[in-house]
């Protein structure tokens, strides 16, 4: 049997919160568990300092396979372990207990309906939201929507022929102001079905009708001097803000639904499957397709469609998905959800195919990294509206000290990874004072005049850092070669990041985390830097020598020769008489000691 390479398993683990699955060699799944970090938790079963117990050990000693499915909080994660555990009842998990142990928020289906929480689901027509894995968080969200909105808790039949026989009388909890008493028709049903709807929308997650409702109460009991009652109001309003009540599943009518989402390239495809039941994810899977033809997403999510519920049995007549499906089946319905809860599922999905899409490509890149090279490249061509792949990009960058020392970089990178052998500098000769557009007109027609010359081939992109004027300076020396038409030139404005083409007044923006931009940037930075290095180096040099320059007896050429053996003006300074002769003549070095001498005194 071979050994498990946990460390490589580990690599493809994200941060985020999750369900886990360790699988052994027979493919069997063994274990679930949850985690706040997947990576952090996974890893701790492979620490060699963590002391496990002898169970722990013969779990991990078996695993051969890591899967995971990412949620968007810890309670989601813990929801879908414990639907996991119960579905597939690994041997390694102990047994728990059924979703009656979880407690739900119940609106029951009656006249003035009431709200309490329950353990028990009974299919009464009544509404369930839930299950809730913290018990406090749920009370707090109660308690919050029954101080915000009085409701009746009373358990009498409240029909409209008893109120109006007047059957009833208020209680106490009208007294004290926690019901507005329907029972004697001092409220009415619209009024009261209307706190209903905006009940159902706070535990649906839509918090901002009740978070603006605390809000006022909190304003209106400060005008009123009632510190202690809006006190009590701002700490339920933070618990409010910082509570996620928009868990992955809230409402259990949402039953026997499948959903499916598709992330694709020009190779690959990837589906993901969650299967809903009650409100909770039951069955969740990811699969992969290697595109043979050129199909549609419409075509693979079909296929993949048919294999997962094939694989598990589906039985459920609504499936959400991206998009429409042309599949004609009367006995399913394909739905497109574009706000709600099924929106937020669908969303769960599509940010697990990503992730899963991301981590394998990832995975054969490190395998055959040509791929990424390949991927980027082509991504760069369609994103900038090039003929060619460019396959060889070079960026410009100017460096200058108040209109000294003036210089250029050339950066090159070739298939999309810097080929610094091939980078270049140019110290400006025929530009005097602060010119940039001067100095990259001279430094863009120096470094193509000598590639043809050598009749080297020319990049098929080439970047200017600057805006409109730098990449007008460098159209008009490719022009004078006559090469304007043989490649691609585009500017990049640092502010905002614009990309400028010769002859067009707009700029064209791309995403900020797109690898075009990114690969753009990174010449962009890679110019700066090393044009910086030369010219700080040249510019030091520069000092230097004119500082030595200045001693009577030492001229341009001998301050040039000290430099090259002493490698600066403080070991110079340091340097005794015999190893200045080495250099100089005596007349030389007793006029440089005396110099220094003279210096120091100052």
């Amino acid at each position: 049997m071979s050994a498990f390479d946990y460390k490589k398993a580990l690599a493809d683990v994200p941060q985020n919160p999750g369900v886990y699955q360790f699988w052994d060699a027979d493919d069997t799944l063994i274990y679930i568990g949850k985690a706040k970090s997947l990576r952090n938790r996974v890893g701790s079963y492979f620490n060699q300092d963590n002391q496990m117990n002898g169970k722990t050990r013969v779990l991990v000693s078996k695993i051969r396979k890591i899967t995971f499915t990412i949620v968007d909080t810890e309670i989601d994660a813990w929801l879908l372990e414990n639907s996991l555990i119960k579905k597939h009842q690994p041997r390694y998990n102990i047994m728990l207990k059924d979703d009656k142990t979880y407690p739900w928020i119940i609106i029951k289906k009656e006249p003035f309906p009431r709200l309490y929480w329950t353990r028990k689901l009974v299919k009464d027509g009544s509404t369930y939201f839930g299950p809730y894995a913290s018990v406090g968080m749920m009370h707090t969200i109660l308690d919050l929507i029954k101080e915000t909105y009085p409701l009746r808790t009373c358990n009498l039949p409240l029909l409209p022929k008893n109120i109006a026989e007047g059957k009833f009388k208020v209680c106490l909890e009208y007294q004290i102001g926690n019901c507005k008493g329907p029972c004697q028709a001092y409220q009415s049903l619209n009024d009261y079905d209307h706190n209903i709807e905006e009940i159902k929308d706070i535990l649906n997650g839509k918090i901002g009708n009740v978070i603006r409702e605390v809000k006022q109460v909190i304003k209106t009991a400060a005008e009123e001097l009632n510190f202690e009652h809006a006190h009590q109001y701002q700490r339920k309003l933070l618990v409010l803000e910082k509570y996620q009540s928009k868990s992955t599943v809230v409402n259990s009518s949402i039953t026997n639904v499948d959903v499916v989402s598709i992330a694709s390239d020009d190779r690959y495809a990837f589906v993901n499957y969650l299967k809903i039941m009650n409100g909770s994810i039951i069955q969740t899977q990811t699969i992969e397709i290697k595109k043979r033809l050129d199909e549609t997403d419409e075509e693979l999510l079909t296929i993949a469609i048919t294999e997962f519920r094939t694989r598990f049995n589906s039985t459920s007549k609504e499936i959400i998905v991206p998009f429409e499906i042309t599949l004609t089946d009367p006995t399913l319905k394909f739905t497109v959800p574009k706000l709600g809860e099924k929106k937020s599922l669908l969303d769960l999905s599509q940010k697990n195919v990503l992730f899963f899409r991301k981590e394998k490509l990832n995975q054969y890149e490190k395998l055959n990294p040509d791929l990424r090279s390949e991927r980027i490249l082509t991504q760069m061509q369609k994103d900038l509206r090039l003929t060619k792949l460019p396959q060889h990009i070079e960026c410009f960058d100017n460096s200058n000290f108040q209109g000294k020392y003036p210089v250029s970089a050339i950066v090159v990178f070739k298939d999309a990874k810097p080929s610094k052998k091939d980078y270049r500098h140019f110290n400006v000769k025929t530009v005097e004072g602060p010119n940039d557009f001067a100095t990259m007109e001279e430094a863009v027609y120096r470094r193509y005049k000598r590639m043809l010359e050598e009749d080297q081939p020319l990049p098929q992109l080439v970047i200017i850092d600057g805006g409109k004027g730098q990449l007008s300076s460098a159209m008009k020396s490719l022009k004078l070669l006559g090469i304007d038409k043989q490649l691609t030139v585009i500017g990049i404005a640092k502010r905002l990041e614009e990309l400028f083409y010769p002859g067009d007044s707009y700029p064209l923006y791309l995403d900020k985390k797109s690898e075009t931009l990114k690969v753009i940037q990174q010449l962009r930075d890679e110019a700066h830097r090393f044009g910086i290095t030369f010219h700080r180096k040249k510019r030091d040099q520069g000092t230097l020598k004119t500082e030595l320059e200045d001693i009577a007896g030492i001229g341009k050429t001998t301050a040039d020769k000290l430099l090259r053996h002493f490698k600066s003006v403080k070991k110079i300074k340091e340097a005794t008489e015999q190893e200045l002769m080495q250099i100089l003549n005596k007349a030389q070095v007793k006029t440089l000691l005396a110099h220094f001498s003279a210096h120091d005194l100052q």
